[in-house]
């Protein structure tokens, strides 16, 4: 598993991890107020298939004198594909992340080959939910709260944008009470010519981590294909 590193660009603090693999590369972030190690078993499954995944998570909440937007977040992603030499890679991410992925394709639309979204936000704001399968004590409170204030100052990014010209995939837990599968299949109601969802069965919110081989497994498949 590649170690976390972090690129500080006016101190900014944005870690990052790069298993430095020479295939089809792909950006993950992680979901709101998680920090980017519970994503690196499903890197390493990826890598096992020779992706190359570069796990980047969200600023030092300390780091801005004043509260990031969602565009703020974006192009945090974009300095640290820039700094580690990415021109075009896939961008995604789990909940919040793919919000903040296609916060990137929209901002930078030359800079996302395709987007993936790992579980679809809705429309609440960004919190601890009880009926999620992740564990409050593994949430940085300071970067949920900074991510759902960016949330807040950004309406324009909303979790039924679908940036324009790129393909998206989306994987979803069936049995996904935080992100139900509804919004996704009402994202490839929207535009059924470029969003493809792949299901699985008996996941819920933490899928990723829970069910790392049948979340990697649609991804290789339509990422090899791409």
């Amino acid at each position: 598993m590649a170690e976390t590193e972090i690129f500080e660009p006016d101190g900014r603090a944005i870690p990052y991890a790069d298993d430095h693999a020479a295939g089809p590369t792909l950006v993950l972030v992680p979901g709101a107020g998680l920090r980017i190690g519970y994503l690196g078993l499903l890197a390493e499954a990826l890598g096992e298939e020779d992706f190359r995944v570069v796990r980047i998570g969200t600023r030092d909440p300390d780091a801005s004198p004043t509260p990031p937007t969602l565009h703020d977040l974006a192009g945090d992603v974009v300095d640290v594909m820039d700094h580690i030499g990415l021109t075009r890679p896939w961008v995604g991410g789990h909940g919040f992340g793919g919000t903040l992925a296609r916060a990137v394709a929209a901002d930078h639309p030359s800079r996302a080959a395709g987007i993936l979204l790992l579980g679809v936000e809705g429309d609440a704001p960004v919190a601890v939910s009880p009926l999620s399968e992740i564990p409050e004590n593994a949430y940085d409170i300071a970067r949920l709260r900074m991510q759902a204030t960016a949330r807040a100052s950004s309406p324009e990014i909303s979790p039924h944008l679908l940036p324009a010209g790129v393909p998206v995939l989306v994987i979803q837990g069936a049995e996904d009470a935080v992100m139900p599968p509804s919004h996704g299949h009402a994202l490839r109601e929207a535009a059924p010519e470029r969003v493809s969802v792949k299901t699985i069965d008996g996941a819920a919110d933490l899928f990723p981590l829970t069910h790392v081989g049948e979340t990697a497994w649609p991804i290789e498949d339509y990422l090899d294909w791409d």
